[in-house]
């Protein structure tokens, strides 16, 4: 079982100083990492920039990106071999459609930034899974929360969206905790309490076992 993971955040250089990023710690998509490793998968984990460590675990391989553009050519390049993929990635919406090629110097009070779209990954790779294959989404939402992780789960080809909410303590970025809730294509919906990232790993885990066709 060959297991495709996306983890933490993605820097979208501004100069050759700064950049646009967001909070993501990748504890999440580590601890997904570790558990697939632990219940025999073949895992590749490719990470944006953390201060996490590489999993020790022999069955994990680790790829270090920066941008959203270097993470999708690393998980388009696996993506065919794998039998589970896995958009755990807080992957910046935009970038900036120059980067400057010296530091950016203070001049005046505003400083205005054009910015570009980047490629959707799961959305892009969506489109070329196969049946066989099984696809997990990530949605961290602020508001109507089900109802934009139910469009992400369709328009990006999902079989099974997890859902956390900012609103909920304990959960979302800079947590060793979350609380999620599991959204299927077939409309099963299951809630979790709040628990540690190690835990709320297991549940993904084992729903998305459970629902492979050689473990039914």
């Amino acid at each position: 079982m060959r297991v495709l993971i996306t983890a933490g955040p993605t820097y979208e250089p501004l100069d050759p100083v700064r950049f646009i990023g967001n909070h993501s710690t990748g504890k999440m998509g580590y601890a997904l990492a570790e558990t697939f490793a632990a219940a025999g998968a073949e895992v590749h984990l490719i990470s944006g920039p953390t201060n996490l460590p590489d999993p020790v675990h022999s069955g994990i391989r680790t790829q270090r990106v920066q941008t959203a553009d270097e993470m999708y050519a690393a998980a388009a390049a696996l993506a065919g071999a794998a039998d589970i993929w896995v958009f755990a990635a807080a992957v910046a919406d935009y970038k900036p459609a120059h980067v400057a090629e010296n530091k950016i110097k203070k001049a005046g009070d505003t400083l205005t930034l054009e910015l570009i779209k980047n490629i959707d990954i799961a959305a892009a790779l969506g489109k070329t899974k196969r049946p066989e294959q099984f696809s997990v989404g990530f949605a961290l939402e602020t508001e109507n929360e089900r109802a934009h992780a139910l469009d992400k789960l369709q328009r990006k080809n999902f079989d099974l969206v997890v859902l956390n909410s900012l609103r909920d303590a304990g959960a979302g970025f800079r947590h060793d905790t979350n609380k999620i809730t599991l959204l299927e294509a077939d409309g099963c919906v299951t809630t979790f309490e709040l628990k540690l990232k190690a835990e709320v790993a297991r549940d993904i885990v084992q729903t998305v076992l459970a629902r492979l066709p050689h473990h039914a």
